[in-house]
């Protein structure tokens, strides 16, 4: 395949975020002879979700996010969705070792850097929960260097802010991995686009795509819009994926595939505390998650993190959860009532109604002052100043709601892969764990839309993710070397 007069393109991605810049990679070396387009509306690619202070940028493996293990109502907690999380990011640390030893992405630290991941609770209910935990990942290969302690002169080792001058009778826990990473997603989308466009890709920025329609040959027409000037355009394409973040239900929505039917969004603002005072963020080299609020989404686990950005390295808190209609941080107010549709405003209805936990918590979280921020953050720094923390907006996250034939509708938080029935168009709905398992999450999106090319393409698949069609759980000793490989060529703690 290859571009013809007709302006008809192998592949177009819709949006400049992780996930196009992931699949434009993966596509480039699977099918080098294919044309790949990319078409994002702002004039960055990484603007959004993608861009570093848009997110926490953990390297979510579930070494410290206790909402991928809660406890049951009998009270158990089990690993196994924990471990699936962890499985998904070694694929992509993985590919992304794969890309630098091929000299295709540059210094691992320009991207990634080791950072201990932790977790710290206080008060009995909540540190029996935590021994339960570490219990539940004892066999794990994959977790295999948990620490567990509630000695707090031990937790003020790990990391000092969380026990200064936190009352020394008071009962906590904590749990560290040392092998944990911060991730900056927003540098490491714009290389993977740059070796898109070296390998032959185009990618193409301030360009909106604002209609989709399938034509009788199988294929794609796109509308577009240049946004500098207004120029419409138009292009032809034999697969699209539609990778915009907020903005891929409305498009998914347009093409009119019955598959996006009873589909709908629910979202989510943030705010973050930051501080970039050097002798604060040198008492605090780790990322360290806490246990949510009673109805708060799991995307609001207060968490106090390291983060290495431009090589500049800052401390962050939150996030703050609160509602706007937005799907997109520049977007328009608009978004939320555009997107309900009769297929969909019944499931949308069943969540509100069953849902009211959250509703509650979001507007708490919205009507709270400055000063009830610094509480919250104080949880884990008792030594917080106000002065010291700046406020700062987070990239939008859109839940997807769908439809449940028990339930009628539910709110599902995680991402959602949704694909064309013959394989020409596919999008991701969705938040977290999201940019870290971006390579799974591709790969298994190429398997639903390409499952005739598969065997083709396996071998080298392989090659860049060795352990592609396995779980390393199942094996000590692979799982041992894979992440001790991954770990030297990424330049990270083994």
């Amino acid at each position: 395949m290859g571009v013809t007069s007709e302006e008809t393109v192998d592949v177009v991605l819709i949006g400049g975020g992780i996930m196009s810049a992931t699949l434009g990679s993966l596509i480039s070396r699977l099918q080098p002879d294919w044309s790949i387009r990319v078409y994002e509306r702002l004039g960055e690619v990484a603007q959004e979700s993608s861009n570093a202070w848009n997110n926490a940028g953990t390297g979510h493996a579930a070494l410290c996010e206790l909402n991928y293990m809660p406890e049951a109502a009998d009270g158990t907690v089990t690993p196994e969705k924990a471990v699936s999380i962890n499985e998904q990011f070694q694929i992509s640390r993985q590919y992304w070792a794969y890309l630098v030893e091929q000299g295709e992405l540059p210094e691992p630290r320009n991207f990634i850097n080791s950072t201990p991941h932790m977790t710290f609770v206080h008060g009995a209910a909540n540190i029996e929960y935590l021994r339960k935990r570490v219990a539940a990942l004892a066999d794990q290969p994959l977790f295999a260097d948990l620490e567990y302690t509630e000695d707090l002169e031990r937790i003020a080792e790990w990391t000092p802010l969380l026990a200064k001058k936190r009352h020394p009778k008071q009962k906590v826990a904590a749990t560290r991995i040392a092998a944990g990473t911060d991730v900056d997603f927003g540098a490491l989308t714009r290389y993977l686009f740059d070796d898109l466009e070296r390998r032959g890709g185009e990618v193409n920025v301030n360009h909106q795509v604002t209609r989709l329609k399938r034509r009788k040959d199988g294929t794609w027409h796109l509308k577009l819009r240049h946004l500098v000037g207004g120029t419409p355009k138009t292009v032809n394409a034999r697969f699209v994926f539609v990778g915009a973040g907020g903005g891929a239900l409305a498009l998914l929505q347009h093409s009119g595939i019955p598959e996006i039917k009873g589909f709908g969004g629910f979202p989510i603002s943030g705010q973050f505390l930051r501080t970039t005072d050097p002798k604060i963020v040198a008492q605090h080299q780790a990322k360290v998650y806490g246990k949510a609020a009673v109805g708060a989404p799991p995307m609001s686990v207060p968490h106090l993190d390291t983060r290495v950005v431009d090589g500049e390295t800052a401390l962050l808190f939150g996030p703050y959860a609160g509602f706007t209609p937005k799907f997109l941080k520049t977007s328009t107010w608009f978004d939320l009532p555009f997107s309900v549709r009769l297929h969909n405003l019944g499931p949308m209805l069943q969540v509100a109604f069953r849902n009211f936990d959250l509703v509650k918590y979001l507007v708490g979280e919205l009507l709270a002052n400055r000063e009830k921020k610094m509480q919250a953050l104080r949880e884990f720094m008792p030594t917080a100043k106000t002065g010291d923390w700046e406020l700062i907006t987070a990239g939008q996250r859109v839940q997807v709601m769908k439809k449940d034939g028990a339930k009628g509708g539910v709110l599902q938080f995680g991402t959602e892969v949704i694909t064309g029935a013959d394989g020409t168009i596919a999008g991701l709905l969705g938040a977290s764990p999201g940019a870290s398992t971006a390579a799974p999450i591709m790969l298994e999106l190429l398997g639903r839309c390409f499952p005739e090319r598969m065997a083709e393409w396996e071998p080298k698949i392989r090659e860049m993710v060795p352990s592609y069609g396995t779980r390393l759980s199942d094996d000590p000793e692979l799982a041992a070397a894979s992440l001790a490989a991954t770990a030297k060529a990424l330049h990270l703690s083994a």
